[in-house]
Formats: structure tokens, C-alpha cells, sequence
């Protein structure tokens, strides 16, 4: 954005930069750079050899190598760098910007950054003058000289004009032509103005479209054939004028409102709005600089989806920014995106020697600079690229050696329709421990339902639906008949317990807290157990929920003691599903969560289970003999084996 007044730059000759060049050409994924003619292009930029000639070449060496498959990626992102580059003034600074470079470079693939791309915002320069460009080039070059993957588009102060201008020292220096070696190129549009781009991350492919400042009516046809050649890709979107902050920029820091909604369309944003991002669910973030100071808001497109428009512009800060960086750290795991705007160049510096105002912008930590969006990748980017479903697995293939019960609900009942006291759910191992439905005096006839929602990975694509508690006792549960055979095994070899649970969001801890999801009648005063932490009511074995929230407990007696074991895992979030496993190997009893150990897995040998002879309860607990309480929530796939099970034998894995 022009500091000084709103007028464009202007070319040095004064000529217009109009051209002729209007119609669309579509270029294909992963092809060259589109030709746009030899006198638009001029002489080829200086690339990887004048770098090294001019002991520019970066990077300490490193060679860029981001890892495609992680689920963790950063997109770098560099808002104006104009007032390193006023040539015309004799004045340009390229070391903040290649330091910059040089940073992107370094956290390529590393751990805790792992930068797969980078895209600058436009306005590399505050005259548009060859000489500035010229500079512009050198410093580029060196991302050029590592392979890094990266974006430019031109802003108000490289260009005048729309994107048909025709030549222009930017676009000669920086135009498709520049990006002939690149891996992720993906095209240009017929005035090289307008660029796709596409990288690897998160084991998926991105399209990023770099627009030109004032795009006309052939580039967004263009844009819209792209996106629609890339059908199942997200897609980020830049250029350099979409939204603006409306808030007061006189204060530092600056008092920006609402931080999470303190941007608005400005004119030409509100045209892209309508011509591109709108109709496109493909579109979930726009990046842009030219205005500050930085905001961002979100909007809902056609589909209903959100978008994410944000603005990012640190030029009229120190140094002009001193090509400042913001990192859009990427988390498929947590469904998050971690923003966080820092300073390399100063970062780079020696602390003891930096200025005060140069310390003051190493890291810019306002609420408009730091901060984190959470975005349900798999849920956003489901109309155009849904997660696969895992389809059901069989039965057979989950009786691992060992099996002695194998519970699941799937072709049993239509979902919501409930389980009558005294239906049987069949043990598909076929030993014999079949569950039978008890119903609570005075429970409502859908307190158990069949349920068709399930774990993502589970085998069997249904549940059980228990709506349960205590005060007073209501809800049914299941139970193993009095002469099933598992009833009397101790395990003294090992085992392992596994089970998928989800919480409702109306599971309250005072009257859902202890339920179980599994246990084993018999009370530990009856076993004769006693001792520390025994309590003489408690079953002999119980898989519950805790009332302080909602942690997995797993309590047992073992053979070798006369006080209880006890695994303790952290709080589970409702409406999610789990996947909980106990793992004994003949000593030592193991809790996992999603594949994971818990924290609390006591290193104390525990042979065995004690065992009265007494049934299982699925979904039920007792207390003094007496069932107290009815679990409160949806239970899955239950499998129990008489010999440790490795991680790539749980019922996720199979």
C-alpha cells in the first residue's frame, strides 16, 4: 500500500501498461510456466548461478526438503516488502528480506516448523523501477538457488493497470518465466499476471492461486477453470487487496476490537468475493497485505462453509516491516492453525546489540499477529474431498488367537429401535458369552437403542446406546449368563480388553460419574482382598469413566495381590469416540487410549484378574453386590483376549 498517497506507481516512461492480452489460456497442472511472449518476458531472472556468484547463495546449507507426508506444515507468508526496494531513491536493503529467505529455507521439513511453501502478498517494491526489480532478483534468487516452493504476485506499487498491462520490469522478472524450474508451478494465466501453484502437505496436494492486484474478467475465468481442474484440492487464495481492518491504526499496540472479527471486503475484495471465492468451496483462506493494520474475519460462502479472510501488513512498522514473516503453522491432528508473525533478520541479530525498537519487533505477539483458528480439516473439505470411509471388516478376521468373547451390534436392529429386557446379543467367537439385556425397574423403553454411529476405525459399523445413571438407578445393561465360560477365567497369562466408547454432552458428573463400561460381579470384600486403596464394595474388575472429566479408570484385583491395581488415563471430550485397550503381559497392566499409554500405568506386577465366577456387565456396575449404575453413553466393538495384544493387533488396526 502507497504510505505517502493512494495514486498507483507509474512506469518510468510514463506509459501506460495496458495490453491487449485478454483471453484465458488454462495451463495443466505441474506445467511449464506459460509463454506470454519474448518481448513481456524480457532477459531470464537470475536464478540459482548468479546467486552463488554473488556469495548470496543461503539457507547454511540446507537444501529444501519439506516432509510431504506429516500432518503438521507451515505456509510462510511475507505481507509488502516495498520500502526494501526504492531504487529510484537509491535506497534498498536486501539483507532483512534474504535473511528472511533464509529462514523459510532452514525450517524447511524441520520438525517443529516443517515449511512446505511460501507466498509473498505483493508490493516487492515502493517504485516498480528496474533497478529495484533488479534487487528484487538477486534476492529471490537465492530461494531459487535451494528449490524452495513459493509464490509473488504483483501489488499497487510493481504494476499500474489491470492484469492485461502487457510488459512490465515485474513481470520480467518475476513471471512465469522465473518459475520454469519449479516443482510446484502449476500455471499461468494468458497475461502471466495471475499463477497457480501447487504443493504436497499433510499426504495431499494444495492448490495455492497467487492473483494479480487488479484482476479483470479473463483472470477469474481463468482461476475459476483452474480450481475446477483441481477439483478435489483445498485451496488458499492471494493476492493483494481483499480484506481491510477498519479499526484505528494510531495506538501501539493497536486496539483492533474483536480480534477474531475486525476486517471487512474492501471494493476489490468484495468483486473477488463475488467472481471467485463465493461459488468456490474449495476456498477456505485468503491471505493479503497492501492495507494495515491486520485483522481478519470470516465469512460463509454459498456452500455454508467458512472462509477465512486475513490481512497481514507490517510495513509501517520498523524497518518497513523488515520483511517480516507470518507462519501459518498447519495441525491435522488438533484440526488448528497456529498463526505467529516473527522478524528473522532481527531474530538473526545478536539480542545484546539490538536496538530497542528492533527487539520490540522480533516477535509481534498482539492478538491480530498471534493466535489460532480451529478448522475441522475433514469436515470442511468434505464436499469436495471426503475422508473414505472405512468400510466393516468381518467378524473372522478380528478372532485373533485367544479370543474368548467378541461383542459387536451390527445386522441386529434398526438404529433408534431399542433393546427389549431379554434380548440376546451373540459372543462371535462362539465359546458361549452371549450378553442378555436387564432393564432397571422403572426404566424408559429406549433407555438401550441400537445405534448405527461408530469409531472411525472400529470393525463393526454400530453401537449400543445407553441412557443411564443414577438418583435414582435408571437404564438396562447386558450381562454374561451365569454359566458363561468366561465368567471363571483369571488370566493368569495376560490379556487384553478393548473397547470404542463416546460420551453424550449431557453426561453430568454427579449422575454419570463411576459408571462402567465393563465389569466383573463380585465385590473385593467378598475376594477377601484387602489392603491399601481397597474398597470393600467395589467390583473385582471395572473399566469406568470417573466423575472428574470423564477419565478412563481401569481398577482390577489381580491374582498375586490382595489391593487393586489402578490405570488412569486423561479426560475424554464428549461427543468423540474412543478406542480404550488394557493390555497385561503377565506383570505389568498397560491402559491405552487411541493406541496411546496413558500417563498412569502403575509399574507394580499384576498377574491374573481374581475371579468369583460371577457374570460380566456391559454398561453396568455394582456395588456390594448390588448394581448402583448405569452407564450414559454409546458403547462399541468389545473384544477380550487371553494373551497381550501388540498395537497392530487391536481391533483398529485389523
Amino acid at each position: 500500500m502507497c504510505t505517502h498517497d493512494d495514486t498507483p506507481s507509474q512506469t518510468p516512461d510514463g506509459q501506460s501498461r495496458r495490453g491487449l492480452l485478454r483471453n484465458a489460456a488454462l495451463a495443466a497442472a505441474g506445467a511449464a510456466a506459460v509463454g506470454v511472449g519474448g518481448s513481456a518476458l524480457g532477459a531470464s531472472p537470475a536464478f540459482a548461478a548468479d546467486a552463488e556468484k554473488s556469495g548470496e547463495s543461503g539457507g547454511r546449507g540446507r537444501t529444501w526438503s519439506p516432509d510431504a507426508t506429516s500432518l503438521q506444515f507451515t505456509l510462510a507468508v511475507m505481507p509488502d516488502t516495498q520500502f526494501l526496494y526504492w531504487g529510484s531513491q537509491d535506497s534498498v536493503n536486501r539483507e532483512p528480506q534474504e535473511e528472511s529467505f533464509r529462514y523459510v529455507i532452514d525450517n524447511s521439513g524441520a520438525p517443529d516448523h516443517n515449511i512446505v511453501f511460501m507466498a509473498h502478498l505483493g508490493d516487492l517494491t515502493e517504485d516498480a523501477d528496474p533497478l529495484s526489480f533488479q534487487q528484487v532478483d538477486k534476492a529471490f534468487a537465492l530461494l531459487d538457488s535451494h528449490g524452495a516452493a513459493y509464490s509473488v504476485l504483483a501489488g499497487n506499487h510493481d504494476v499500474t493497470g489491470d492484469d492485461t498491462r502487457g510488459d512490465t520490469p515485474y513481470l520480467r522478472t518475476m513471471g512465469p518465466r522465473r518459475f520454469k524450474r519449479s516443482r510446484t508451478f502449476a500455471g499461468a494465466d494468458a497475461t502471466g499476471y495471475n499463477t497457480a501453484h501447487v504443493f504436497q502437505a499433510a499426504g495431499r496436494s494444495w492448490l495455492l492461486l497467487a492473483l494479480d492486484w487488479r484482476t479483470t474478467d479473463q483472470g477469474y475465468q481463468w482461476a475459476n477453470d483452474m480450481i475446477k481442474a483441481h477439483p478435489r484440492m483445498p485451496v488458499i487464495l492471494t493476492s493483494h487487496d481483499i480484506v481491510a481492518a477498519p479499526y484505528d491504526d494510531n495506538v501501539f499496540p493497536y486496539k483492533s476490537g474483536d480480534p477474531e472479527n475486525n476486517a471487512e471486503l474492501a471494493g476489490n475484495g468484495q468483486v473477488m468475493w463475488d467472481e471467485l471465492i463465493k461459488d468456490n468451496d474449495q476456498i477456505f483462506l485468503t491471505l493479503n497485505g497492501h492495507y494495515w493494520p491486520p485483522g481478519r474475519t470470516t465469512r460463509k460462502n454459498a456452500a455454508g462453509n467458512d472462509v477465512h479472510l486475513h490481512i497481514t501488513n507490517y510495513q509501517n512498522r520498523y524497518f518497513g516491516g523488515g520483511a517480516m514473516i507470518r507462519l501459518y503453522h498447519f495441525d491435522l491432528v488438533r484440526d488448528t492453525i497456529d498463526v505467529e508473525t516473527i522478524n528473522p533478520w532481527i531474530l538473526a541479530q545478536d539480542p545484546k546489540r539490538r536496538s530497542e525498537v528492533a527487539a520490540e519487533h522480533a516477535r509481534i505477539t498482539g492478538p491480530v499477529d498471534n493466535f489460532s483458528v480451529p478448522v475441522d480439516f475433514g469436515k470442511r473439505f468434505s464436499g469436495f474431498a471426503p475422508v473414505p470411509v472405512r468400510p466393516a471388516r468381518p467378524a473372522s478376521r478380528e478372532l485373533v488367537k485367544g479370543t474368548l468373547a467378541y461383542w459387536r451390534f451390527d445386522g441386529q436392529g434398526a438404529p433408534g429401535t431399542p433393546l427389549a429386557a431379554g434380548r440376546t446379543v451373540r459372543d462371535l467367537t462362539g465359546r458361549g458369552n452371549d450378553l442378555t439385556v436387564v432393564t432397571t425397574p422403572g426404566t424408559a423403553a429406549d433407555a438401550l437403542t441400537w445405534s448405527a454411529d461408530h469409531h472411525p476405525d472400529q470393525p463393526g459399523h454400530a453401537s449400543l446406546k445407553f441412557v443411564g445413571g443414577r438418583n435414582p438407578l435408571h437404564g438396562a445393561y447386558l450381562t454374561t449368563g451365569a454359566k458363561a465360560p468366561l465368567n471363571g477365567e483369571t488370566f493368569r497369562s495376560g490379556f487384553t480388553i478393548e473397547t470404542f466408547v463416546m460420551m453424550p454432552l449431557d453426561w453430568d458428573a454427579g449422575n454419570n460419574g463411576w459408571s462402567a463400561i465393563l465389569s466383573r460381579r463380585g465385590s473385593a470384600e467378598a475376594a477377601g482382598k484387602h489392603g491399601r486403596n481397597t474398597d470393600p464394595g467395589e467390583p473385582v474388575l471395572q473399566l469406568a469413566i470417573s466423575n472428574n472429566g470423564r477419565e478412563p479408570q481401569f481398577n482390577h484385583y489381580p491374582l498375586n495381590t490382595t489391593y487393586p491395581t489402578t490405570n488412569w488415563g486423561h479426560g475424554l471430550v464428549e461427543l468423540r469416540w474412543w478406542h480404550l485397550a488394557v493390555v497385561n503381559d503377565g506383570r505389568l497392566t498397560k491402559l491405552y487410549v487411541d493406541g496411546a499409554p496413558v500417563v498412569d500405568n502403575p509399574n507394580r506386577v499384576s498377574t491374573g484378574l481374581t475371579s468369583l465366577g460371577l457374570p460380566w456387565l456391559l454398561g453396568g456396575h455394582e456395588y456390594a453386590g448390588a448394581v448402583d449404575i448405569v452407564f450414559h453413553g454409546t458403547i462399541g466393538d468389545t473384544r477380550i483376549v487371553n494373551r497381550a495384544l501388540s498395537e497392530g493387533e487391536f481391533l483398529t488396526a485389523g
